[in-house]
């Protein structure tokens, strides 16, 4: 064939269509990772590539979608190399995992910034070994420490490996949150208790202007969208630069604002509370605080505790996807809002929230299977996340108190090592995440003792008090553990504050492992990684 002709019937091929399903199983082998059905409808959903109807069945080309893949998936190793170095370790990205599997049973039954993944703390604690990890650190029946146990990812995969496990963690809500997670339950009761108390929810409701209010709203949200921001196409032109989005949303959003007031005023909607000193008073509106305080009065009198606890661990979840923000504001907070407004997020106008119930709902059936997914997985050992300071608890004497036998276990074995993140220097505020929750459980706040918070910033002072914190952790620690102890610590140690913080604990590091974290949902999704550090005891 002559290359003229060659080029010309180049020119006139037609593009390959695939199914969607179709499309998830050759994106699949491209990529030698799971891409689901529902990975491909995002895509078109959110304008990355485009569909093609045929007869009521969605195409795309295949060309397109191997573009968009070659562009994302093939050079990301390359690019993050590149900017963090050609020593990050990318087996340890664990990039093979969907979401579904980083978030696992019960590691999501509550969010919180911050955490590592479950798959990481596994390929540590397991006796799997690799190019990278050359022997295995522990065994079924160790004991291991997590003191600063966050919201209890160590303590759940130790319980899924046979280890025992112990967290200490300062924030009282953390460690609720874990001891939740790591619990045992009667699931009889808890779908008596959900379901009494979702009806007694739907009867408090019952006349209250606010759902006929947010009907007639959700239906004139529908017309207007439909006509400005029609989805995948609005999409597609923001992606393609052919819509100012700022200009656009700012007077489309102007625009639809007088039908939201005309609504208010019609409905005689109270939007805001009375007060506006408390986080609870502030980040709620009116009828979402009522429907919350009404579902915590009948958490309260339930009889069993551990229903109770799991509950109000689910009113907690709810109430967080039920503030008064934006969606794309949940975990930063920096402006109320009680009107509605253009979502950067969903790329069309959304609203604040009014009712909690469908929230609620949708919590409970996703924690119960949760629940009943990880009850599969679990071993008989021991777990237990202690409230108080790691710098001096009196770690055995508070096991002894909840279990007299595990804690005489400690004594005469000891610790056989701690896998944890320690709080990062001036990144977050770990009891102001959880304020919503504070507030409503009435638990005693000790922001003063966390180690590098936020508010304290990441100046010279700042780090000189996190690497004698963290330091001081290390060595108290040290009283608990097995001389041979393998000591692992997850940081972000732009500062290079760990080899002082080690020499301090009268520790040295032995190993470190650098990974990114691809993980995140923060909006910055930047490269970031961050390194395993493993220490020895001197």
């Amino acid at each position: 064939m002559s290359t003229c002709l060659k080029l010309k019937t180049e020119s006139f091929r037609q593009p390959i269509l695939l199914s969607i399903k179709d499309a998830s199983l050759w994106a699949s082998d491209y990529l030698k990772r799971k891409v689901t059905c529902s990975n491909i409808s995002y895509l078109i959903q959110y304008g990355k590539i485009s569909p093609q109807k045929n007869q009521g069945t969605t195409y795309i080309q295949k060309e397109e979608l191997q573009q968009y893949y070659d562009l994302y998936f093939i050079t990301k190793e390359q690019l993050w190399r590149k900017k963090l170095g050609k020593d990050l370790n990318w087996e340890l990205s664990f990039s093979e995992y969907k979401e579904a599997e980083t978030t696992k049973h019960v590691h999501r039954l509550h969010p919180y910034k911050g955490k590592f993944i479950p798959q990481l703390v596994k390929y540590f604690l397991d006796a799997n070994t690799d190019s990278f990890k050359k022997e295995s650190f522990f065994k079924k029946g160790d004991i291991i420490l997590d003191p600063f146990c966050g919201s209890g990812t160590t303590l759940v995969q130790a319980n899924e490996l046979g280890m025992h496990s112990i967290g200490v963690d300062i924030s009282r809500f953390n460690g609720f949150i874990s001891n939740v997670k790591i619990g045992e339950y009667d699931f009889e009761n808890i779908h008596q208790e959900t379901s009494k108390i979702t009806q007694a929810l739907k009867d408090f409701q019952k006349g209250k202007n606010y759902l006929s209010f947010e009907k007639e709203l959700l239906k004139k949200l529908q017309i207007f969208n439909r006509q400005y921001f029609p989805s995948p196409e609005f999409r597609r032109k923001l992606n393609q630069k052919q819509i100012d989005e700022k200009l656009y949303s700012k007077q489309k959003s102007h625009e639809f604002l007088k039908t939201y007031y005309s609504l208010v005023k019609e409905y005689k909607m109270k939007l805001c509370q009375d007060s506006n000193v408390s986080f609870l008073e502030q980040w709620f509106l009116k009828s979402v605080r009522d429907e919350i305080d009404f579902l915590f009065s009948k958490i309260k009198v339930i009889k069993n505790t551990k229903t109770q606890k799991l509950l109000s661990l689910i009113l907690s979840r709810t109430m967080r996807s039920c503030r008064a923000t934006t969606h794309a504001d949940l975990g930063t907070l920096k402006n109320r809002q009680i009107e509605t407004y253009y979502c950067r997020k969903h790329s069309k106008i959304c609203k604040p929230v009014f009712s909690v119930l469908s929230w609620w709902q949708r919590y409970c059936k996703d924690s119960i299977q949760r629940i009943k997914e990880f009850k599969i997985l679990r071993s008989d050992s021991f777990q237990i996340c202690l409230t108080g300071d790691s710098r001096e608890i009196l770690l055995v004497e508070e096991v002894k108190k909840r279990n007299l036998q595990f804690g005489k276990f400690i004594e005469n074995q000891k610790i056989a090592g701690v896998f944890s993140s320690p709080p990062y220097v001036g990144l977050i505020d770990y009891h102001k995440q959880h304020a919503y929750a504070y507030d409503l459980f009435g638990f005693e706040r000790k922001d003063e003792l966390e180690i590098g918070p936020l508010y304290k910033g990441q100046g010279k002072e700042a780090r000189t008090s996190y690497t004698r914190g963290i330091a001081d952790v290390l060595f108290h620690c040290k009283k608990f553990l097995k001389k041979d102890a393998n000591i692992f610590l997850v940081a972000n140690d732009k500062y290079s504050l760990y080899p002082k913080i080690a020499a301090l604990a009268g520790m040295k590091i032995i190993n470190q492992y650098k990974r990114p974290v691809l993980n995140r949902v923060e909006k910055d999704r930047s490269a970031y990684g961050e390194i395993i550090f493993h220490f020895n005891i001197l």
